[in-house]
């Protein structure tokens, strides 16, 4: 999740250039969670808010952070799946936001290896501030797995971060025509492309908001 801010996620595969996110993410857990709490989902989010399923659906929170936008999923009527790979933040999230509409998962991209079996699929998916962590390497095993988890007609939606990336941390400004290529090449058809600015007023910061659907069988 995010505040149109850093998410935690997974930290795909051990290749070590610059540090990895998990870290950051560990020590910073309770300042974070703050920050991403001070923002409302429906602010964050407007653009997807129209192309949620109608409640109640089965909706996983990849990369889940504080919780705040899993708690505005179920509020609205969901069965969430929150995946967050960090204790820290799992635990933060956990406190905020004990609804017993919202379950808990560390898992993390490119994998998500325990989403198998009776988890079952998705009517929708949400990456917010995640793909941006994921290395260029593994982004195709990523869109991958995120077509097998959503039903048919399910939709994907990620939100991009555009500019520097933050001192020390691994992360990517991937733009947003190379995820819809990817997105489409993996059976996902395009829905909508927004843009806008960071809720946290950082000025060399933007955001892209990314919609995409399953084919149906």
């Amino acid at each position: 999740m995010t505040t149109n801010g850093e998410a935690a996620a997974g930290t795909g595969t051990a290749r070590q250039r610059t540090p990895g996110v998990q870290p950051y993410y560990a020590q910073a857990a309770e300042a974070l969670a703050e920050r991403y709490e001070s923002v409302r989902f429906e602010t964050v989010h407007r653009d997807f808010l129209p192309l949620l399923p109608t409640a109640p659906a089965r909706v996983a929170d990849i990369g889940a952070g504080s919780g705040r936008d899993a708690a505005a999923l179920a509020a609205l009527g969901h069965e969430v799946l929150a995946v967050e790979p960090v204790p820290e933040l799992h635990r933060v999230a956990r406190r905020l936001h004990p609804s017993p509409a919202i379950h808990w998962l560390a898992d993390s991209l490119p994998g998500l290896a325990r989403l198998d079996g009776a988890v079952g699929t998705f009517d929708a998916i949400l990456l917010s501030a995640v793909w941006m962590h994921v290395e260029e390497p593994d982004r195709p095993a990523a869109m991958r797995r995120l077509h097998t988890l959503l039903a048919p007609g399910g939709r994907l939606l990620i939100s991009l971060r555009h500019g520097p990336p933050p001192e020390g941390r691994r992360m990517y400004d991937i733009p947003a025509p190379e995820t819809v290529a990817m997105a489409t090449r993996h059976g996902l058809r395009p829905l909508q492309k927004t843009t806008g600015t960071d809720h946290l007023g950082r000025d060399t910061v933007h955001w892209s908001s990314l919609a995409f659907e399953k084919e149906r069988t």
